[in-house]
């Protein structure tokens, strides 16, 4: 670990630091590198989009994010300070969580217990109840129901749930809308863009570009392991390929 975390505030507010920034970050898979210096920032705040097809290396980038996957070059800095070799259990404590591709419920849980395992951050389950079902009165109305047996959406917001129980200062989402209806997708995202105006900083990856643009507050193309080009996701939408990008 380059530089000592504890005592790391979750507010960033009071200085200019981005609250995540990837500088020149490489790493890989055993012998395989899968991303070739990756520069990414998130200020406090923003939604930013991070855009690009399947294989481009999004999710090992959320995954560095996230403490799961190793930075073998470069810096990833949280509130300006190295974080390099932070495990992903004291990057959770210091304010960052990760709803994972595919939503990462437990399906063979209630909703209660799947609200109960993201008690290990700190977080009471009577306070993680609270923010859940004030948030989404279904939940509350489910608690006592299996979660795999609830709808796509039910399930994103059963994750969605969870993460905003602890109190988080990062928000990582990687590809929200899979698995789910258009129309729910949209809601989904007009949920997180709340989030966003709340204060929450979130980076979200996502392979159907135009349901997260709208939202974004800055977008980045990552294609072969590489930000190839960041802007305005106005600018970057006018670029996008809807061929390798979805419609």
């Amino acid at each position: 670990m380059s530089a000592p975390v504890d005592e790391m505030s979750n507010s960033t507010a009071a200085h200019q630091d981005p609250i995540l920034e990837l500088s020149g970050v490489r790493a890989g898979y055993g012998p395989i590198e899968v991303l070739h210096g990756v520069d990414l920032t998130v200020q406090p705040g923003a939604v930013v989009a991070l855009l690009g097809p399947n294989g481009g290396g999004k999710t090992s980038t959320l995954k560095i994010c996230s403490g799961i996957l190793p930075v073998t070059g470069g810096e990833f800095r949280l509130a300006g300070r190295c974080v390099n070799g932070v495990d992903a259990a004291t990057l959770a404590k210091l304010g960052v969580c990760t709803i994972p591709e595919g939503r990462g419920v437990f399906a063979n849980l209630t909703v209660r217990e799947n609200l109960w395992v993201a008690t290990g951050t700190g977080t009471s389950l009577k306070d993680l109840e609270e923010v859940a079902y004030e948030r989404f009165p279904i939940l509350g109305k489910r608690r006592s129901q299996l979660a795999g047996s609830m709808s796509g959406g039910e399930q994103q917001m059963l994750a969605l749930s969870r993460a905003l129980g602890t109190a988080p200062t990062v928000l990582l989402l990687d590809e929200l809308s899979m698995g789910l209806a258009p129309r729910v997708v949209t809601e989904m995202y007009d949920i997180v863009g709340g989030l966003a105006a709340e204060g929450l900083s979130i980076l979200v990856a996502e392979q159907f570009a135009r349901a997260v643009l709208p939202i974004a507050t800055s977008a980045a193309l990552m294609l072969q392991g590489r930000v190839v080009k960041t802007g305005n996701p106005a600018d970057i939408d006018s670029e996008l390929s809807t061929s390798y990008l979805g419609g």
